[in-house]
């Protein structure tokens, strides 16, 4: 019989497509893509402050004219003047009001401070845009309840609070910032070791003594970190300087790029310059932040987690910090609230009175249900808010991987790259992405997707932060025993980092929910018809002059808002996540 040859089989070979480490490809496309989306804008932002506008038939030519104009303008000093005193205004007063307030909440006796504190998470809801249009209700010169109120019963002839002036737009952005400020030196005040205030107490100081020369020494890098976060944020405002400054010409560098833009013919280049300029001034100010944040420990002290402080007895002064608690509640949440709930059951705007009362309707709401373009705007909402949360939380997992658990070449490079977008101011970013992707037609220009890259580039840094922390916590052996166990990174990675990446994951997407929502200065330069978000739609709706409807439009966003961070929350606490 004739021997037959078999050729041998590989058996264990496998597929090319099984050769592929997906982990260098995951890798890869993250690095990549971050790179893109902060770089890419960022240059051609640069190039076009150097070169005049193409037209259809002449090219951008390079020239220094923008610089010179903005430089050599006495206008621009002023715009320097108007943003920094806006800003330091805004960082001190909101500083102010959120240190008194947190130290009330964390070293007195005050009653009802812990319900206070679960409160202050609803401020943060409120959009900007809302927040500043209650204002105007409540403190315009003609219409304002409050000054209209002191017209009747103090007689008198002017207003008692404006904010269509400089320390109005100060006093509207301070009270939005404050929360800010109370969540922040809240956290300092009760990692501190309080033994220190106990023993001047025990000395005989007085409380003041104890507050100036103790607790304000002590969390100084705090109160230095809190004022600077809320300078950068302020100095990037839109909202406010828009409504409260542009109608009585009080400019600074966000209003002015906007005006650039709006302008016919529109002035890119100028705003690009404007822009350069601002976005030198909020690096500056992250660059001071961070050097300060790597120079805290000089400031720190030594105790054990379980210590708790004992809280300094105010006596009968207790009652008058809790009214302070309910004041301050009263002026941040429920009136600005009260004022857009009365002006939206009004078929015109009017002062709260017997007779208005008589009048209210449901108008305003048949309006806004009635109107696709209204319901739709809170569906293109929803939409980006949790689009820009997951891609975002899923893409600076991978980041935090790379920078803390592996020692690839240049991994602090990409770290620095993910954090850049925090000096971006939102209009900056929006004008950036604007002449980038007019100039690179790929097709998503005037639709939602330009909106959505603006939100995962502007709130990337965010993402980055709630996930590191919790990068830092888990352990390298646990990666080590899944692979040991033949697990491979793509099983790993989803099997065991990202679990107990959850406490952080689910914070950090919460919040960006909440900040996309209510975004507007990114989203103003890159709407078009039908990708109009709430914010938009709001501000539209204040241009044409229909408040009654924009107070239901804002209702109604609040109420939606609330309600989706409360299940989201709900959701967390079932799945275990408590720090959420």
């Amino acid at each position: 019989m004739e021997k037959v040859e078999r050729l041998p089989v590989d058996v264990g070979r496998p597929a090319p497509w099984q050769r592929i480490d997906f982990k260098w490809l995951i890798i890869a496309v993250c690095s990549l893509g971050v790179a893109y989306l902060v770089l890419m804008p960022l240059g051609f932002l640069v190039w076009e402050s150097f070169h005049t506008p193409a037209t259809a038939s002449q090219p951008a030519v390079f020239t220094l004219d923008n610089y010179l104009q903005t430089y050599t303008d006495p206008q621009t000093f002023k715009l320097l003047t108007n943003s920094v005193t806006f800003a330091v205004g805004t960082s001190l007063l909101a500083f102010v009001i959120g240190t008194a307030l947190a130290w009330m909440n964390e070293r007195t006796n005050t009653p009802f401070k812990s319900l206070f504190f679960a409160l202050s998470i609803i401020p943060l809801i409120i959009p900007g845009i809302l927040f500043t249009i209650s204002w105007i209700f409540l403190a315009s010169p003609k219409i304002g309840i409050i000054n209209l109120v002191a017209q009747r019963w103090l007689g008198m002839d002017s207003p008692l609070l404006s904010v269509y002036s400089m320390w109005g737009m100060i006093w509207v952005e301070a009270l939005q910032y404050s929360p800010m400020a109370f969540l922040f030196m809240s956290a300092a005040f009760r990692s501190m070791d309080p033994s220190l205030e106990e023993s001047a107490m025990m000395s005989g100081a007085s409380v003041p003594q104890i507050v100036w020369r103790v607790t304000l020494k002590l969390t100084w890098p705090a109160i230095v970190a809190t004022i600077l976060v809320i300078f950068i944020r302020s100095i990037e405002s839109f909202e406010v300087p828009a409504l409260l400054g542009l109608p009585v010409g009080i400019y600074v560098f966000t209003s002015a790029i906007y005006d650039a833009i709006q302008q016919y013919p529109s002035k890119i280049g100028l705003g690009a310059t404007y822009s350069i300029t601002l976005l030198l001034i909020t690096t500056a100010g992250i660059y001071f932040q961070s050097r300060l944040s790597s120079k805290g420990g000089r400031y720190s002290t030594v105790t054990g987690k379980g210590f708790r402080p004992r809280t300094m007895d105010l006596g009968k002064w207790r009652y008058l910090t809790a009214a302070i608690f309910i004041a301050y509640f009263f002026l941040i949440v429920v009136l600005p609230f009260l004022v857009l709930v009365w002006a939206s059951f009004q078929k015109f705007y009017g002062v709260p009175s017997l007779d208005a009362l008589k009048n209210a309707s449901f108008d305003a709401y048949r309006y806004v249900l009635s109107r696709p373009n209204l319901l739709d705007s809170m569906w293109n909402s929803l939409l980006l808010a949790l689009g820009s949360a997951t891609i975002i939380m899923l893409v600076t997992s991978v980041i935090c991987w790379i920078v803390v658990k592996t020692r690839i070449p240049g991994r602090w490079l990409l770290d620095n790259l993910t954090s850049m977008p925090m000096v971006f101011p939102g209009l900056v970013l929006g004008l950036a992405l604007m002449v980038f992707y007019l100039e690179f037609d790929v097709g998503i220009y005037g639709t939602m997707w330009i909106m959505l890259v603006a939100y995962v580039t502007r709130f990337l840094p965010y993402g980055l932060r709630y996930n590191m922390t919790s990068m830092l916590q888990i352990h390298k052996e646990l990666e080590e025993s899944a692979q040991m166990s033949g697990a491979s990174w793509s099983t790993m990675f989803w099997r065991v980092i990202l679990p107990l990446l959850k406490p952080g994951l689910f914070a950090g997407w919460l919040y960006i929910v909440i900040v996309s929502i209510r975004e507007l200065s990114s989203s103003i330069l890159l709407y078009s018809p039908g990708s109009e978000v709430v914010a938009i739609s709001i501000w539209e709706l204040w241009e044409n002059g229909q408040y009654v409807e924009l107070s239901a439009l804002g209702v109604l966003f609040i109420l939606a808002l609330f309600v989706l961070v409360m299940v989201a929350q709900s959701i967390g606490k079932r799945y275990g996540v408590k720090e959420a």
